[in-house]
């Protein structure tokens, strides 16, 4: 039988270490390129920054995976910490902000969960959701100051900032969701 082990030990570890490997592998060679040519073939019509926010979501998975299998406090952040450095260190294109953007991302994910740790163990839709939510925000506002996005035109900017909190809520929340489910399904683990 499978347990959801609230607690830090070598097994959670162990577990947010392989989440973190696995989705840091994912990101960067299987979202990464997609990314670069959808935003490739949208730089003719000017909507090419719009794909930096579709695309947003697919990057924020790390760390909801985390919270689910090792459902405590923090383990969002260092799920979504350890993907954005495996991502930086095999050739993710951002380089060391990747990391920045992991931190950041991964906390803000904990909002739906924080601060009861009940929230964490029962990963109900609506705390995955609301993490998803917040999660948007943690996407959007540092890549907004850090990559100038106040120099496009307000149009673009009201496009991207809608498409930030759909792809939060799609991909972040409704996406995981779903595949926790498929845990929950397959495994029916227990949570201590």
């Amino acid at each position: 039988m499978f347990t959801r082990s609230s607690k830090w030990n070598v097994k959670s570890i162990i577990l947010i270490a392989l989440i973190g490997i696995i989705m840091g592998v994912i990101y960067t060679y299987g979202f990464n390129w997609a990314f670069n040519l959808v935003k490739m073939l949208l730089v003719p019509t000017g909507f090419a920054p719009v794909t930096d926010t579709v695309f947003s979501g697919l990057w924020l998975m790390a760390g909801p995976l985390a919270m689910y299998f090792v459902p405590t406090p923090g383990s969002g952040t260092i799920g979504e910490l350890l993907a954005s450095i495996v991502e930086m260190a095999i050739g993710g294109q951002w380089g060391a902000t990747t990391i920045l953007s992991g931190v950041i991302q991964g906390a803000t994910n904990e909002i739906g969960f924080f601060p009861k740790k009940e929230r964490y163990q029962t990963f109900t839709w609506k705390s995955v959701l609301t993490g998803a939510f917040f999660a948007s925000f943690g996407c959007f506002i540092p890549s907004y100051i850090l990559y100038g996005w106040s120099k496009f035109s307000m149009q673009v900017q009201i496009v991207m900032f809608i498409t930030n909190i759909i792809s939060a809520l799609v991909f972040d929340g409704v996406l995981v969701k779903l595949i926790t489910n498929l845990f929950d399904n397959a495994l029916k683990p227990k949570v201590d």
